[in-house]
């Protein structure tokens, strides 16, 4: 278990967002607007060696062009000053991923792009994967709770389901196309009141069988969410805190959390017999 940093950008500003708020036009509901540019959080990741976060542009390049493109110039300005520290998403596809590798992005972040139309489209995921590579691709699988229970894959800003089902046979056969999966429980993302403990669940139990990288994000406000996501996975799971953090205007501290997620790891390797 590890800490994954995250500076997610909207209109050309870092914000923490609730999640589910996101594309419904102005409703979009802000826990914090940062007085900080994306380059100031990318230094304190840099100078913490919290290596592996992500950047999100969270505006859409086809319905607010302009604002994607001031999500755009901060999202460079922290990959500069991280080279190969993070990761980014948001907009991206073969024709573009290549500069966000070139301008220092460790990889780039795909979600709508391979789900069109509701579905997993084959013919794209295959298209990414040769513009980047396997090892330079992460999937982006962040998930709503369906009426029947089942973890669905949404797009769109979150707003649209799929047909694509989280289970850990699913999730075993597109592993094969990605060196990561970013999942974030987008029906509590944003709202601190505690993680999906059976999303949770089915996620720790892949990684466990297949030793596949997974970060998990949504619902987590304290230490205490570290520690049941750790019993729930095992140890597996990478995640990743946003509001909380006192940085974004919450109470916890990133430095105590990110020990506190090391110290789990290490707890839990320790009781497999396992630790390195």
């Amino acid at each position: 278990m590890k800490l994954r940093p995250c500076i997610d950008i909207h209109g050309g500003h870092v914000k923490q967002i609730v999640g589910g708020s996101i594309g419904q036009g102005t409703s979009v509901k802000e826990n914090f607007v940062s007085e900080h540019g994306a380059a100031y959080y990318a230094a304190l990741y840099r100078e913490a060696g919290l290596k592996g976060g992500h950047i999100i542009l969270l505006d859409s390049a086809a319905s607010d062009p302009e604002a994607y493109r001031a999500d755009r110039v901060q999202a460079l300005s922290a990959l500069s000053v991280f080279p190969g520290g993070m990761q980014i998403g948001g907009g991206i596809n073969p024709q573009n991923a290549g500069s966000y590798l070139t301008a220092g992005a460790s990889h780039v972040i795909v979600t709508s792009y391979v789900f069109r139309n509701g579905n997993l489209d084959a013919d794209r995921l295959r298209e990414m994967e040769e513009a980047v590579g396997k090892d330079r691709l992460v999937l982006d699988l962040s998930c709503r709770k369906r009426e029947d229970g089942a973890f669905v894959v949404v797009t769109d800003r979150w707003q649209r389901f799929t047909s694509w089902v989280i289970t850990e046979e699913n999730l075993r056969e597109l592993s094969s196309h990605c060196d990561e999966f970013l999942i974030h429980a987008a029906d509590v993302e944003g709202k601190r009141g505690g993680i999906q403990d059976e999303l949770v669940q089915i996620l720790g139990a892949f990684c466990r069988h297949y030793h596949f990288p997974v970060t998990y994000a949504g619902g987590i406000r304290e230490p205490e969410d570290l520690t049941r996501i750790a019993e729930l996975s095992g140890g597996s799971l990478d995640v990743t805190v946003g509001s909380a953090l006192e940085i974004f205007g919450g109470d916890q501290d990133l430095y105590e959390l990110a020990a506190a997620a090391d110290r789990l790891r290490k707890i839990l390797r320790k009781a497999d017999g396992d630790i390195q």
